[in-house]
């Protein structure tokens, strides 16, 4: 298993985070959580059997779900963070249209 940067190599610190490198700590930790939701979803892919492919892919949605809780986390603990991840959805939506444009005129 892949080990992430961690800004205390998985010990408690001898003392607080400052915010910023509680922010870097959960920008690590959304990276393990893709990561893990990543590999289970190998796992069904990989897999035949019902029953496992059911728990694998129920796991691999929770991963997800943290994603979401660490990112709310984040963009209350940063008040800039929503105005870069909008900056991002509308950069996003702008190549979208513009591709959707130049199928339409295929």
């Amino acid at each position: 298993m892949p080990t992430f940067t961690d800004p205390f190599n998985q010990m408690t610190p001898k003392r607080t985070m400052t915010k910023r490198e509680l922010v870097r700590a959960l920008r690590a930790d959304i990276a393990a959580e893709e990561d893990a939701t990543s590999l289970y979803e190998a796992h069904v892919d990989a897999t035949n059997d019902p029953l496992a492919k059911k728990v694998l892919q129920d796991i691999a949605n929770e991963e997800r779900v943290h994603v979401g809780e660490l990112q709310r986390l984040i963009s209350i603990l940063l008040e800039d963070e929503d105005d870069w991840l909008a900056h991002g959805t509308a950069e996003v939506d702008e190549m979208a249209a513009e591709v959707a444009a130049e199928a339409g005129e295929a």
